[in-house]
């Protein structure tokens, strides 16, 4: 195979700093060493990213990018570590995982039950998520209804917002339900209206608790999670519970949707009586469409995402 280039489009914070260059892209780039790649870091301007690209015959990885181009793959954490997207689309709610076909039936039982069991150990039996967690155990309703924020204000103006966090808290204290409705607002995102807005609630419906707990014994608890399309979705998985997400989110297939604020009731009763596959999903979304940073075989899974572009065919 001829040599070839790999030129890694990082924000200036990135390059600034040789230990977050060390975490992800240094791996990726040493890992292709031995398949003929030399890789470089370039500024990540979204603005003439795609000029860039057109300029040269090097294969280019942008940092959480939505670039669309055959010689061109975004890159960026696939909400747990050490699993990181390398798509054609974009990251997140954008990647193209999305709009693939998921079938359980096509995955292993065995081998997908022990990687969950994996993801349980290093993620929920350790309690650790993408943010710093509280330690401290703190009480937490048994069977409670989960809801995790997340922060509208830094959104992008793109992403798909069905239902936003005030609708989907008012559509939930409307249900009749006696379950408890444990809300944990976003670690690293205080919002002040928000809060004072939920206590006035929590104040007028009993069922209504703000708990600011660690992420896993909320999820231990409950019986049901919702949210907009945070990473807590897979992580609920993880645990084997029903979620129920709000917004555009590309692990939708194991989710029950809500695109109005009217369609809790239904989508509630469906995600319940389910048994959800979600062994074989977490194995489909993360072993067969993502990469693992800490593999022994990053290079070669690089390598393969890379060539599905068809970038070797036209490389002379």
């Amino acid at each position: 195979m001829p040599k070839f280039t790999v030129k890694m489009h990082l924000p200036q914070r990135t390059l600034d700093s040789p230990w977050e260059q060390r975490q992800v892209y240094e791996r990726i780039g040493r890992a292709l060493e031995p398949f003929g790649a030399r890789f470089e870091y370039v500024l990540h301007n979204r603005e003439t990213a795609r000029a860039l690209i057109e300029s040269d015959r090097d294969f280019h990885i942008l940092e959480r990018g939505t670039i669309q181009h055959p010689r061109a793959l975004n890159c960026g954490s696939a909400y747990i570590a050490p699993y990181h997207y390398l798509d054609p689309v974009g990251t997140r709610y954008l990647s193209s995982i999305g709009q693939r076909l998921f079938d359980p039936a096509q995955i292993d039982p065995e081998a997908a039950l022990a990687f969950q069991g994996e993801l349980f150990a290093a993620h929920a039996q350790a309690r650790k998520s993408r943010y710093e967690q509280p330690k401290e155990r703190l009480d937490i309703p048994q069977g409670c209804i989960a809801v995790f924020l997340q922060s509208e204000s830094h959104r992008a103006v793109g992403e798909a917002l069905y239902v936003s966090m005030r609708q989907m808290v008012k559509a939930l204290l409307e249900r009749d339900d006696p379950r408890a409705i444990v809300v944990k607002p976003h670690p690293r995102d205080i919002d002040f209206d928000t809060l004072g807005w939920l206590v006035q609630k929590a104040r007028k419906d009993s069922r209504l608790q703000i708990i600011p707990a660690n992420i896993h014994d909320i999820l231990a608890a409950a019986s049901l999670v919702v949210t907009i399309n945070s990473a807590v979705g897979i992580e609920a998985m993880i645990h084997g519970r029903p979620v129920i997400t709000c917004g555009q989110a590309d692990f939708h297939h194991a989710t029950e949707v809500v695109r109005a604020r009217g369609g809790f009731d239904d989508a509630i009763a469906r995600a319940e009586a389910k048994i959800w596959p979600h062994a074989q999903y977490l194995y489909w979304f993360y072993r067969q469409n993502c990469i693992s940073i800490t593999s022994p075989s990053l290079g070669a899974d690089v390598m393969g995402k890379i060539a599905a572009t068809g970038y070797f065919d036209n490389l002379g």
